[in-house]
């Protein structure tokens, strides 16, 4: 059971980047089997961004956005909460994923790491009826052999010492756990057993659990092909809908693809949109992951992956698999990279709440 001594929380907070903290290491990988071919499929890519989204496709009230550490720390304040508030008005927003971690390499969290989680949930759920706030909870894992540094769910004890810090997050108000832990390898079976214990132990103190999923393969065993090269990062179909079978809701992080060409990007979502939608419980809640920051590198290019490319690739998604599914929705990532630009494609494309 390790801690990581004489480093702060603040520098552990910008050390774990989810969502990003892959890209720059696994860029290669994404060149060698993911770029190479989808570009030699373009025009497919380029299919699926075409059409005109059905009208209907649009908000269902069940999106969600990923908010950094400092809401927690006391570095938000009102003017914070006032510019919230204003982006969040009249849209579909239905979940805040606040990150109250990351956990220790043994599963456990200090309570030091979310030290103004309750009055700051009193504050949200005042500012902004209806909302519901869930702790964000996660770490970088590693697999047996590679020695220390990151969270093993290999190990049974360090998996219960994971549902207690979620218990323990319940406890201090939360209204769930969305469970961030990267990379998952698809097949993972302590993943599994994970989710396993995890969801009796949130659902059982009044609470939902949500969890942040990896790429499903967009050709046939893609993910042996980056396995070879060093990657995890996708699932196949199977695996996914093992995890979301285990789950109250699951959000796509459909970004850093590495894809050039905003079309791609909108076809490679419309695509990942119908793969999810297929193998994704109805009674559980599938949200699309927009891209709501704009660093440049061989993982993610601010210009080809827009939130208005997501948004339309989503719309277009949903349209052609399963147009009345109820249980649907995006998450913005994240919002203290958020511009004006983004948030009007998010709202402008995906509508008003109704």
């Amino acid at each position: 059971m390790e801690k990581q001594a004489g480093r702060s929380l603040a520098a552990r907070v910008r050390a774990w980047r989810p969502g990003r903290k892959t890209a720059i290491r696994v860029a290669l990988a994404l060149v060698l089997v993911v770029l190479v071919p989808v570009v030699a499929a373009g025009s497919a890519l380029r299919a699926s961004y075409a059409g005109t989204p059905a009208a209907d496709a649009v908000t269902r009230g069940r999106d969600a956005v990923w908010l950094g550490h400092a809401w927690l720390d006391g570095r938000r304040g009102p003017a914070d909460i006032a510019a919230l508030k204003r982006n969040l008005a009249g849209t579909g927003m239905r979940d805040l994923y606040i990150h109250a971690g990351p956990l220790e390499h043994d599963g456990t969290l200090p309570a030091t790491a979310y030290p103004d989680a309750r009055r700051m949930i009193g504050v949200l759920h005042r500012e902004l009826p209806g909302i519901r706030i869930q702790a964000w909870l996660g770490d970088k894992l590693v697999r047996p052999g590679e020695g220390p540094g990151g969270l093993r769910l290999d190990d049974a004890r360090a998996r219960a010492a994971v549902v207690e810090s979620a218990r323990q997050v319940m406890r201090a108000g939360f209204e769930g756990v969305h469970l961030d832990v990267e990379p998952v390898r698809t097949g993972d079976r302590g993943f599994l057993a994970l989710l396993d214990a995890l969801h009796p132990a949130v659902r059982d103190a009044g609470g939902v659990l949500s969890v942040a999923a990896q790429q499903i393969d967009p050709v046939p065993a893609m993910h042996a092909a980056a396995r070879l090269a060093g990657s995890p990062k996708w699932w196949t179909q199977r695996y996914f809908a093992q995890v979301a079978r285990r789950t109250d809701q699951i959000a796509v992080m459909s970004y850093d693809t590495a894809l050039p060409v905003e079309s791609l990007y909108g076809g490679y979502v419309a695509r990942q949109t119908e793969l999810a939608l297929q193998v994704t419980p109805t009674g559980t809640d599938l949200l699309m992951g927009l891209p709501f920051y704009h660093t440049d590198d061989l993982g993610h290019h601010g210009h080809a992956e827009t939130a208005a490319a997501a948004v339309r690739g989503a719309r277009l998604g949903l349209s052609r698999e399963d147009r009345t599914r109820a249980h649907f929705g995006l998450a913005l990532y994240v919002d203290f990279a958020a511009t004006e630009d983004d948030w009007r494609a998010y709202r402008n494309g995906w509508g008003a709440r109704g």
